[in-house]
């Protein structure tokens, strides 16, 4: 058995402005350098064998600040394929002025339901595409051979990754939302398969970033 542990960086300087964010390499705010400090202490009691992370400052910063309260200093790989989802057009606009001007229903079509990408940009099944082959080759062999991992990345890379452990469906993944600074805990069998879960440094403004 091993641990797998999922964690949504903490709140950028761009979820601050509610602005959608997606492959722009933005810094953490001192309120997510404050929240994955938090993550941290909420996983003291766990060891870390390797660590892996997305090729984007924020989920960097989010498992450096993490290993740094732990006290652990694993390997850690860094890969483009663990990146946020790209926004396309809507990168760098704020969500809540574009909801305004599409409608509640075409908003959430936008920012949550699994196969509708923004105008040149993805959609969460494009990132599951990318970011699932990576895990099954890279990550889950790992897991099956008894190693504990953490993975820091983004809300929706990491939706991709919980769509696949939980068997979510294409319908409900669009009620999914991952919390800056969340952490998703995994017991993994020898046969790559979720036996456990638990949710620490929940966050009760998640639908607000």
């Amino acid at each position: 058995m091993s641990t797998l542990v999922l964690v949504r960086h903490g709140k950028s300087e761009w979820n601050e402005k509610g602005l959608w964010t997606g492959w722009r390499d933005i810094p953490l705010a001192p309120k997510g350098i404050e929240e994955a400090k938090n993550t941290g202490e909420a996983l003291k009691d766990l060891h870390f064998d390797t660590a892996y992370t997305s090729a984007l400052i924020r989920a960097q910063q989010t498992l450096d600040e993490i290993l740094k309260v732990i006290n652990q200093t694993p390997p850690i790989t860094e890969d483009k394929a663990l990146n946020e989802r790209d926004y396309g057009d809507y990168t760098e606009k704020n969500k809540w002025d574009i909801q305004k001007e599409l409608g509640e229903e075409e908003f959430q079509k936008i920012r949550r339901s699994w196969d509708y990408p923004p105008p040149n940009g993805e959609s969460l099944k494009m990132v599951y595409e990318r970011v699932l082959p990576y895990y099954k080759q890279e990550i889950e062999p790992k897991l099956i051979e008894g190693k504990n991992i953490i993975i820091a990345a983004h809300g929706n890379s990491l939706r991709a990754l919980v769509k696949y452990l939980e068997s979510v469906s294409d319908d409900n993944i669009a009620t999914l939302e991952i919390g800056t600074g969340e952490a998703y805990i995994y017991e993994i069998d020898t046969d790559g398969k979720v036996i456990n879960k638990e949710i620490r440094g929940m966050n009760e403004n998640k639908g607000n970033v």
